[in-house]
């Protein structure tokens, strides 16, 4: 025996380093005949001895006596072992009784043949189940008729669910599920409601991460539900029963809701006594199992003292996979029949998983438990390599059940016991490379291990014990907002703020014990130097996580792909502290590198190739189209020649494929049927297996392709496909530079770091971009939330102190409110502490604004390589403006923006970018351009922002104004006349009030009225302004047009809406007006008003524009102003007339309609043209006004409340300009009077001295100005503002069509 053992002892050792895995087979013992006498291995006797300790046989009365023992050897034991292990069999007869009172197959899944109704994706265990279609429903294969049986229901996400019970006869339809038929039974913890064809409250609310147990008793007739194990009391009593009569687990779920059952294929996480699984679990194989269990620890316990002779017991947490043939060879027999049970999913969660778990129990670090790593070892020994594998998916897959659908404790306990687990796991190298190969990203989603839940029942997961005390913010400034400078805090508030913030505090630890674990596993992950058993970990990871941005970039459209947002967030958050820790790592061991502070990712990236952006939008348009046309600029700029092969002109047809489904870069993914939709989904249930079946009534297939999935085209530059590529193509080695590759001349030449942390960082800029910002804003809506309770509460308790004694009946009503509110806000604040400490944390804001550099730096990076910067892909514009948004909006008011380090200088940084893109012509797409605009319009409404913008060079200053002056025709003007608009607030005529001043007036009480931006208008560039529009007489002319234009086309609009409105609001069968089209009426009313503004701040800052006619279109462009100036006023001040009908309406989403905006932003221009212009100026704005055929006096009047008084009404107020002097000041009010007492004096001075004009000498055109020019050559007249006009657009003369050379002065001919 001995001499067959010694030669596989080496083999043994070996095997441990080189992944060759001994096959069971192998031992094969010689006979006692062979074995030599001096090996070291132990004697006859002692391995008798030691072969008993380890396998016990039991005797009817306990162990049998050490002298009635026979000898043991190795050649007896597998007979030994089957005896130990046959004890206690159940027999088949047993089973067969046990089964009474259910019909079915014994293996219970969903019935994807016949039992649904609907559009389904189940998984391939047929236990996971997501909704397709509006209400789909689905049942199990098994019913029951008689005792008592439950199962479990995984809740993935916490929408419109009805789950429970229903009998065979039982038709459910799109808008009928479980519960809304007779013979149905269903618990909605949605709506928090039991179903049974009417309705009523029942039960708790669920959320995602809960686990709902569903139970029958078919002796009382009874249905109860239970939530995480908390029984919700009966639900239904006396359910119909009787022959004929049996009841299947069923389900009816809305579009994208998902869960998963258990019917006992895996140990119910609840158990409840006297309550059956549906499914028998496997008793024959977990007494095995769990028998086979006890003898490998006492192998494991026990060491043979050769010396002496004898079986030592010893602690096991020290044992060690050593060379001892001898406890070999034992486990070796043990894993002969432990090997197969542990491919069974029951076994594994049941068996395996616990006793790992009882091996960390006792506290310290993992590092402290390498035991572990000594079973692990002994698997990939002792086992099949298929069986390692199918134990280690099985073993994550339950570790990941057990997190994510363990309930929330105070100190998060068994958060922290499923992760420590998980970390000893990947601690072990080979088992580590499986997992991350095969299953990690593949079967299920790693992901789920770096969330963290938010409890939506904050006294379930203690947080009441946590944080006894609440706290609120109390004092709000009169728009409802926190207000920190008004905060005078009562002694007492100030302890109870300090008590919540010591609670907050207390959570924030415990949470980043988890985190920190989180990160753990994620640095094991990403750990390149664990080469000794082929690639390192980081470049399987690497390819991995490619695949798994490209899942979520490319099937936007396809919602059961993508990964929860929620998940993203704690994702990224991870990924940037390791990813950040491996950089410094670097950079202390190879000095010349720069640190993570300043990290970026290099402008080669985007256009060598070497990394797959897949059909993801660049900054100019598409890559094919962009390698077409940039081909030269690459083989100059970065050394970089594209095959011609790549490209070919493809047809538009497949361009449109490749834009619509991106064909090309689309992973096949596990479809049953031939068309069927492709479903990685990962999130439908916890077993995370792809799902294949597809489940469809209709028999149609929803997301049928327009043509079979091609092989990828070539039309990348790429030459590998992302799992293809190895360490060497991603680092690069000599003479090769991975990833950076065709560096070009504007990069420095100092290295950054690894080049796989390079692509890691972008794909987290990418992670940002697909989902995590949109989810940073969902979860504000709690904050929201706390301050609409706190603002209602502060409110209600204003109303309990006014209320009068005698109301007592109003009093009882206000303290019910009280109290709803108070527990609300009780309930609200916990939840609130939570999400700051795991969403909004200081922490989680310097990683957002680490992000924000990243981008910074990277977009400036890419703008020094000239025409090159077109490659660079879109979302890096994207995250910048929205990680700045997200600073400034979703972390305050817990954080503030300015104490994060170099805040100023990255505002600089940032204004620069918008300043100069928003007009860069590299960039085509137009979402790109509109956000860009956007970003920069909200950048200089607030005072911080705009003096950043301010701080920019002059030259980009300048080249900025410019930008915004070329001509509104050619873009989304809107925008650019709101930042010249914001530039001015705060300067123009009664432009200072941070409300509407006409609603104030109206309803004072309202405090949700919209409130705007305090203005900050910016002098330096409003000096910017001035001088380009002075110096540049074209660019004015052109940039003044398209303003006056626009305010035409506006305000036509504006009035043409508003009679549609006032016909709507007479008409006796209708009385509502559609939203939308309120809504477009206030845009142009607000356009209007925007762009009278801009022509006031020109006017003001260049008069010269309109006064000096030595300048070409001065004349014209006061004439144009004139007959706008005069339509503005005709139509808001004339009397009873549409304009004060529809105001008189207040219909809601008309709130910004009020002459208030808009006779202020005119009677600015006024003023400023007919009052401080210089003398020649104000004479000629005078005569062109009056001169205007549309002017009336009455109108400016009407300003100051002086018109005609109304013959009707005399009562009737006015507007009028004294109304409103905390908005207008006595200066103002002052030059108003001043410009109606000269015009009405000049209109005087007119009206006598102007003759009666014979109709000839009128213009034919206008008929409002006499003839006052001739056209050369043909002679033709009219007056001047007409032709000018006309001009603009159009070289014919009106008349004969010639083309007209030339203008003269016409002089009429005297009567002689």
């Amino acid at each position: 025996m001995r001499k067959s053992i010694a030669p596989q002892q080496k083999s043994v050792m070996t095997s441990k380093g080189g992944g060759t895995a001994l096959s069971r087979r192998n031992y094969r013992l010689a006979s006692d005949t062979e074995k030599p006498k001096a090996t070291g291995i132990v004697s006859e006797k002692l391995l008798s001895d030691y072969l008993h300790h380890v396998f016990p046989s039991s005797s009817r009365h306990g162990l049998t006596p050490v002298a009635n023992r026979k000898l043991l050897t190795f050649q007896d034991l597998d007979t030994h072992l089957e005896q130990l292990l046959s004890d206690g069999d159940i027999t088949e007869e047993s089973r067969d009784q046990a089964v009474e009172g259910r019909l079915g197959p014994p293996t219970v899944v969903l019935d994807h043949t016949s039992g649904f109704e609907g559009l389904l994706f189940v998984d391939d265990d047929l236990l996971g189940v997501i909704g397709h279609s509006n209400f789909s429903s689905i049942r199990a294969t098994t019913c029951v008729f008689k005792g008592k049986w439950l199962y479990e229901v995984l809740i993935s996400s916490q929408g419109l669910m009805q789950i429970g019970w229903c009998t065979l006869n039982c038709r459910f339809n799109q808008e009928e599920g479980v519960g809304d038929t007779p013979d149905s039974y269903a618990y909605d913890g949605n709506r928090v409601r039991k179903w049974n064809v009417t309705t009523t409250n029942y039960g708790k609310s669920w959320a995602a991460g809960d686990i709902v147990s569903c139970l029958i008793d078919l002796d009382d007739g009874t249905i109860t539900f239970c939530l995480n194990g908390q029984s919700l009391g009966t639900a239904f009593s006396d359910i119909k029963m009787g022959p004929g009569i049996a009841y299947f687990p069923a389900i009816s779920l809305s579009f994208k809701e998902s869960v998963a059952f258990n019917f006992g294929s895996r140990p119910l996480r609840y158990p409840v006594e006297g309550y059956r699984p549906l499914q028998d679990p496997p008793t024959a194989d977990l007494i095995k199992a769990n028998r086979l269990l006890g003898y490998i620890k006492t192998v494991l316990a026990t060491s043979i003292d050769t010396q002496e002779e004898k079986v030592v017991e010893k602690d096991s947490s020290v044992w060690k996979l050593q060379g001892e043939p001898t406890v070999l060879v034992t486990l070796a027999h043990i894993f002969n029949y432990f090997a197969p049970l542990m491919c069974k999913v029951y076994l594994v969660e049941d068996v395996l998983m616990n006793f790992l778990l009882g091996i960390l129990e006792g506290g310290g670090s993992v590092d402290e438990h390498p035991l572990i790593q000594q079973i692990l070892d002994l698997f990939w020994l002792l086992m099949e390599d298929y069986e390692v594998n199918e134990c280690l998916k099985q073993l994550m897959m339950s570790l990941l059940r057990a997190y994510r659908f363990s309930p929330i404790i105070p100190d998060l306990g068994f958060q922290i016991h499923y992760l420590r687990l998980t970390t000893a796991i990947l601690r072990h190298e080979k088992s580590r490379k499986y997992l991350l190969n095969n299953v990690l990203f593949d079967m299920l989603r790693s992901v789920v291990f770096f969330y963290i839940k938010t409890p939506l029942r904050v006294k379930e997961a203690g947080l009441e014990e946590l944080i006894p005390t609440t706290w609120w913010p109390t004092c709000f400034d009169k728009e409802g907002r926190d207000d920190p400078e008004l905060r005078e805090e009562s002694a007492d508030e100030r302890l109870r703020r300090r008590a919540y913030e010591r609670g907050c505090q207390r959570l924030k630890k415990r949470i980043e014990v988890v985190e920190e674990l989180q990160v753990q596993i994620l640095k094991l992950m990403l750990n390149n130097k664990d080469k000794g058993t082929g690639q390192a970990s980081r470049y399987i990871f690497l390819n991995k996580f490619r695949k798994f941005l490209q899942e979520n970039a490319s099937n936007r459209a396809n919602p059961t792909v993508l990964c929860p947002p929620e998940y993203m967030v704690c994702f990224l958050h991870r990924l940037i502290t390791a990813v950040r820790s491996y950089w410094d790592e670097q950079k202390r061991r190879s000095g010349g590198n720069i640190s993570s502070e300043d990290a970026y990712v290099p402008p080669q990236l985007f256009f060598n190739g070497k990394v797959d952006y897949f059909d993801l939008q660049r900054l100019g348009g598409l890559l094919s189209h962009l390698k077409k046309t940039l081909k030269d600029d690459l083989a100059t700029k970065a050394n970089i020649i594209i095959d011609p092969s790549e490209i070919l002109p493809s047809s538009m047809d497949d361009l449109d494929e490749d834009e619509e489904t991106g064909a090309a870069q689309r992973p096949l993914g596990a479809a049953a049927t031939g068309s069927s939709p492709v479903r990685p989904s990962w999130l439908s249930s916890p077993t995370l297996g792809r799902a294949n079946r597809f489940l469809n009534t209709a028999a149609v297939s929803l997301m049928t392709p327009r043509r079979p999935f091609a092989p990828p085209e070539k039309v990348k530059v790429r030459t590998l496909a992302v799992e293809q590529r190895t360490e060497e193509d991603i680092e690069g080695n000599y003479g090769n530079d991975g990833l950076l590759l065709g560096q070009p001349l504007e990069e420095p030449d100092q290295p950054i770091t690894e080049k796989s942390l390079l692509e890691i960082l972008d794909g987290i800029v990418m992670m940002y971009n697909l989902s995590v910002h949109q989810q940073l804003g969902k979860m504000v809506v709690v904050s929201d939330d706390v301050h609409e309770y706190a603002v209602a509460l502060k409110d209600t308790e204003e109303k309990i102190a006014k209320c009068p004694n005698r109301r007592a009946d109003i009093l009882d009503e206000l303290l019910k409110s009280q109290k709803v509110f108070a527990e609300k806000l009780n309930h609200l604040s916990r939840r609130l502490a939570w999400i700051n400490a795991t969403i909004y944390s200081k922490e989680k804001m310097l990683d957002v604004y680490w992000l924000l550099r990243v981008c910074i730096c990277t977009i400036e990076h890419a703008d020094n390589t000239g025409s090159l910067f077109a490659f660079t892909p879109e979302f890096y514009l994207s995250v910048a403006m929205n990680s700045y948004s997200a600073l400034k909006n979703y972390f305050s008011p817990a954080n503030s923006m300015e104490e994060l380090p170099g805040y100023e200088e990255t505002l600089t940084q940032l204004a620069a970018i918008l300043a100069k893109h928003f007009a860069d012509p590299r960039i085509v797409g137009t979402d790109i351009k509109d956000s860009l605009m956007q970003a920069l319009a909200s950048y200089v409404c607030y005072p911080q922002s705009l003096r950043a913008v301010e701080r920019i060079p002059e030259d980009q200053r300048v080249a900025m104004m410019r930008n915004l002056l070329a001509p509104y025709e050619q873009r989304p003007w809107a925008q650019t006349n709101w930042i010249l608009v914001r530039f001015w607030k705060g300067c123009g005529f009664g432009y200072r009030y941070t409300r509407l001043p006409h609603l104030l007036k109206t309803k004072p009480e309202d405090a949700t009225l919209p409130s705007l931006q305090k203005p900050c208008p910016s002098l330096l560039l409003q000096k910017h302004m001035a001088e380009l529009l002075r110096h540049d007489k074209d660019m004015a002319a052109s940039f003044l047009n398209s303003v006056l234009n626009q305010l035409n086309w506006a305000f036509s609009e504006f009035i043409g809406m508003i009679q549609e409105i006032q016909q709507a609001a007479e008409r006796p069968e209708r009385n509502f007006v559609d939203t939308r089209q309120l809504k477009v009426c206030a845009t142009c009313f607000d356009l209007s008003v925007s762009l009278l503004r801009v022509l006031e701040m020109t006017v003001t800052l260049v008069p010269e524009i309109f006064l000096d006619w030595s300048r070409p279109s001065a004349e014209l462009l006061l004439r144009r102003l004139a007959q706008l100036l005069n339509q503005v006023l005709n139509r808001v001040t004339a009397e009873r007339n549409l304009f004060d009908r529809v105001v008189n309406l207040r219909l809601p989403g008309l709130e910004s309609v009020d002459h208030y905006p808009i006779l202020v932003a005119v009677t600015g221009i006024l003023v400023r043209i007919l009052v401080e212009g210089g003398r020649q100026g104000v004479a000629r704005a005078a005569a062109v006004l009056l001169s205007d055929p549309c002017f009336q006096l009455h109108s400016i009047q009407h300003l100051l409340g002086e018109g005609e008084a109304s013959a009707g009404a005399p009562d009737r107020k006015h507007f009028s300009l004294h109304a409103y002097t905390d908005y207008i000041s006595a200066e103002e009010e002052q030059k108003v009077e001043q410009m109606l007492a000269f015009l009405t004096e000049e209109s005087k001075q007119a009206a006598a001295s102007t003759a009666p004009t014979s109709e000839e000498d009128l213009c034919p055109i206008c008929y409002a100005h006499s003839i006052s020019a001739v056209f050369k050559p043909c002679s033709h007249k009219s007056c001047k503002a007409c032709i000018n006009q006309h001009l603009m657009n159009n070289k014919d003369c009106f008349f004969c069509k010639a083309t007209i050379t030339g203008v003269e002065d016409y002089i009429k001919p005297s009567a002689s």
